[in-house]
């Protein structure tokens, strides 16, 4: 898959406000007939770098077959895709379906740009991974279907390891950490390098706690931060993160820390499978000593909390061929098509029984075992002012970083963190 796809799908982009449209999502189009919906054309918007040209041509292949009509695939770049999604969806031909970010579903959800699939969910969804289907899902009701998702591993150097005498993985948090402790005592390799505000792994110590980032407050959410199962998490990662030599308050970007990996003195990173990419790209020949592992969690029977970034499907409320598009969904998130787009671009299927299609990606396959556990920051339309620069989540990590308790960190970032939650969406 393309580096630039899982960077912005673990991404919640800026929420917009969509105009409510479509009336009752009624099906305005040629119904289906003798001869199906010939002579009918499905557009779908599709990012760039989601599905590959071939499994395309596949899917509208078997679309056709089944319904008589054609697809229209058109590919969108995520540089500005919520401002023109926001456009289409309040015109009079919107794309009938398309590609949304897990995250940002909820946002247009709530204005009424989505369509209710509940439908769909009871035909042909009834065994989605529920860790996937949660972000389809606002008030209660099936406004998208889970299409995939991917998550964050342990990258190590082999080498590194075998240096340090270390001869099995880690099954457990302890025993990952005092790998790494081995690491340090045994080599003059860094142990792991953990910069001080990659943020989506801390989201994902904290849903491994069971925590939650907001809290409801009357009728408005605030921060949740002050919680103790938050400040676990924070603990949780302060302590890993004092083994590295990576700046306090920079993110997994600057510098990239495939980059840092690949000169050979580091013992492992937490980050997806494409960052590893970016290692052998940086020096080819560190890709013979590297190695993914799931990333351990308190017990080891299950996997660390790690956050799923991802994609949904949706139907415009406003589309005139709805029944048409279900039908395009049927085809497109069967097991075949399904499985395919997990081979092809090493993502987490939204069922686990499809996971067998990731044998053979090493990365994907230690991203799996952790999928099940997994979530997303809230899945509020709130939540969206929180990521904008600066994060408050990552200000109050450097703040514990660098001294301060979590209780004082939390009370740090807590008025700003408010503000973003009150913003209007």
């Amino acid at each position: 898959m393309k580096r630039k796809l899982i960077a912005a799908i673990g991404i919640a982009g800026m929420m917009v406000s969509i105009a409510a449209c479509g009336g009752d999502g009624g099906d305005d189009g040629k119904k289906a007939g003798a001869d199906g919906y010939a002579g009918e054309t499905l557009t779908v918007w599709v990012m760039d770098g989601s599905s590959p040209d071939q499994w395309q041509k596949d899917v509208a292949a078997a679309f056709e077959k089944k319904t008589k009509a054609k697809v229209k695939f058109e590919v969108q770049t995520w540089n500005g895709i919520q401002q023109k999604l926001t456009t289409a969806l309040s015109e009079e031909n919107p794309p009938d379906v398309f590609e949304i970010g897990n995250t940002q579903t909820p946002a247009y959800a709530k204005t009424g740009g989505l369509a209710d699939l509940a439908d769909l969910k009871s035909s042909i969804g009834t065994d989605w991974s529920e860790s996937l289907n949660e972000s389809a899902v606002f008030d209660g009701k099936q406004y998208a279907a889970p299409w995939f998702v991917v998550n964050r591993v342990v990258v190590y150097n082999k080498k590194v390891w075998a240096d340090a005498g270390i001869k099995e993985l880690p099954k457990t948090r302890d025993e990952f950490y005092a790998d790494l402790k081995t690491i340090g005592d045994k080599t003059d390799a860094e142990p792991i390098y953990l910069p001080g505000q990659n943020w989506y792994h801390f989201v994902g110590l904290a849903i491994g706690e069971g925590a939650e980032l907001v809290k409801k407050d009357g009728d408005k959410y605030v921060s949740n931060l002050a919680d103790p199962k938050v400040a676990a998490a924070m603990e949780t990662y302060k302590k890993f993160q004092a083994l590295s030599k990576a700046p306090k308050d920079k993110d997994e970007a600057t510098p990239q820390q495939g980059e840092v990996f690949a000169k050979g003195k580091t013992g492992a990173f937490i980050g997806m499978g494409w960052e590893a990419g970016i290692a052998i790209e940086t020096n080819p020949a560190i890709e013979k000593d590297l190695g993914y592992f799931t990333i351990p969690g308190a017990t080891a029977d299950k996997p660390e909390g790690v956050f799923l970034g991802g994609s949904n499907l949706a139907v415009a409320a406003g589309s005139k061929k709805q029944e048409l598009a279900k039908e395009f969904l049927k085809v497109t998130l069967s097991d075949e098509f399904e499985g395919a787009l997990a081979k092809a671009n090493g993502v987490i299927p939204n069922k686990d029984s499809l996971q067998s299609n990731l044998k053979g990606n090493a990365a994907a396959e230690a991203a799996a075992p952790a999928a099940g556990g997994g979530g997303t920051t809230p899945l509020i339309p709130e939540w969206a002012a929180v990521e904008n620069a600066p994060n408050p989540i990552k200000t109050y990590m450097t703040a514990v970083l660098n001294g301060k308790t979590t209780a004082e960190a939390a009370e740090q970032v807590e008025e700003e963190f408010n503000k973003r939650l009150s913003q209007q969406q």
